[in-house]
């Protein structure tokens, strides 16, 4: 408490902020536990692995492609003009996906217009978290980051607990999926209505473009610009290695889940599938609030390479004793197994969260203000990227069950992999712009 006080007292520009960037994740969580509902869960929509990875693609891949040259509008246009426009946007497309799900329109166009949103989404987080040096002080990045963390994972789950509520209300058919998407809305509308509150150029970047084509080239050159930025530190380059690593391996648990939370239904049971998942995804949030009250401690007593390398080892011994079970129990040993399957996901999302965090203090410190925006939107394009990548295989490698121990042995050596890379990116030299 005595952070958040003495923050606020030296930065009352980062209470605005914050606004903005918790109002988004709990839209985000209303919004994906509907679709949730409407699309994983839903008895009128029948799905298989590779449905879902191909969902999940729609989703994720096309923002993933385009991130890091619109992250490149964050370096060069007024980022509280573009964080405005872009809650108007995404209200917008929420408004127009919840009528579309309610006369039972087929998934392809659900897809296209959930991916803006998704996609607007990142975009939002990535500018609040270029944004957040101009309204507050570098000492307080580290334990603000962490704050913020805890508060966005804990809007997240409040917002998804409501979706799930309300398509566990309503029915979990496409009405009610369309109800708990138009809810969504309301952090749009909050985050719009914070932004507004900012003056003109107050979220940097310190010299605005104005110039059209200027930003077009600078947005052809985001992919670039973005990547040289990250590479010039080993910091950020290490703590991107774990974060792929852990969103690939996170990706692969993703998809397992599901699986296993439907298996041996008819559709009968989709409210308790429905409610087994949200409770999942609690767990997971609930890791990534324990990692923001930890990250402060840890990050300045390990340093951040050593944070990340100590986020990998655990989430790899979890990975291989917790999830494994899940795939190979029957009978009895199902109800521990699934026990356990929560218990791996409070621990992978404590572990992911943490490199997360690691990563963000390193981008936020390391990387300046003309680049920053490119840097985070790169990294949520490795996100994305990653998850979405490790969808596609395991999809083809599962059964509809489940019921796969290969595949979970296969995500541990990700994790080991990432190791051996950071290993190899600790001893590599940089230039002296790094």
């Amino acid at each position: 408490m005595r952070t958040i006080r003495a923050a606020l007292r030296d930065s009352p520009g980062v209470l605005r902020l914050a606004v903005i960037r918790l109002a988004g994740p709990f839209g985000d969580g209303m919004f994906q536990a509907a679709l949730s509902g409407a699309i994983l869960f839903n008895p009128e929509r029948q799905t298989d692995p590779l449905d879902i990875a191909a969902g999940f693609a729609a989703l994720l891949l096309p923002y993933s492609l385009v991130g890091p040259y619109a992250g490149a509008l964050l370096d060069r246009w007024d980022r509280r003009t573009v964080l405005l426009l872009a809650n108007v946007a995404r209200a917008a497309l929420i408004g127009v996906t919840a009528a579309l799900l309610a006369t039972g329109v087929e998934a392809t166009p659900l897809l296209l217009l959930a991916l803006a949103v998704v996609g607007i989404g990142r975009f939002i987080g990535a500018g609040c978290s270029a944004a957040l040096p101009r309204v507050l002080a570098q000492r307080w990045l580290v334990p603000m980051n962490s704050i913020l963390a805890s508060a966005a994972a804990g809007s997240a789950i409040v917002g998804a607990s409501l979706g799930f509520g309300i398509v566990g209300l309503a029915g979990a058919g496409d009405t009610g999926s369309a109800v708990a998407v138009a809810g969504s809305a309301v952090g749009s509308v909050v985050g719009m209505v914070a932004a507004w509150g900012f003056r003109r150029h107050a979220l940097g970047p310190d010299r605005a473009e104005r110039d059209a084509r200027s930003s077009v080239r600078a947005i052809a050159a985001g992919l670039r610009n973005g990547a040289v930025a990250a590479w010039h530190s080993r910091e950020v380059t290490t703590a991107m290695i774990g974060i792929c690593a852990h969103r690939m391996v996170f990706g692969a648990d993703t998809l397992l889940m599901v699986l296993v939370l439907r298996r041996g239904t008819d559709g009968s049971g989709v409210g308790t599938q429905l409610a087994n998942f949200g409770v999942a995804i609690t767990c997971a949030g609930a890791g990534m609030l324990v990692a923001a009250v930890l990250a402060p401690a840890l990050i300045p007593r390990l340093g951040r390479p050593r944070t990340v390398v100590v986020g990998l080892l655990t989430a790899m011994v979890v990975q291989l004793t917790l999830v494994t079970p899940i795939t190979v129990a029957t009978g009895a040993d199902t109800g521990r197994a699934h026990l356990l399957l929560l218990a791996a996901a409070f621990l992978l999302g404590l572990a992911g969260q943490i490199i997360k965090l690691t990563g963000d203090v390193a981008m936020q410190i390391d990387i300046d203000d003309s680049h920053r925006g490119q840097v985070f939107a790169l990294q949520d394009t490795i996100f994305n990227i990653g998850f979405v990548l490790a969808l596609a295989v395991t999809s083809l490698a599962i059964p509809a069950d489940g019921r796969a121990p290969a595949v979970v042995v296969a995500a541990a050596g990700i994790y080991g992999c990432g190791l051996v890379a950071v290993a190899v990116n600790a001893r590599r030299r940089i230039g002296i712009a790094g």
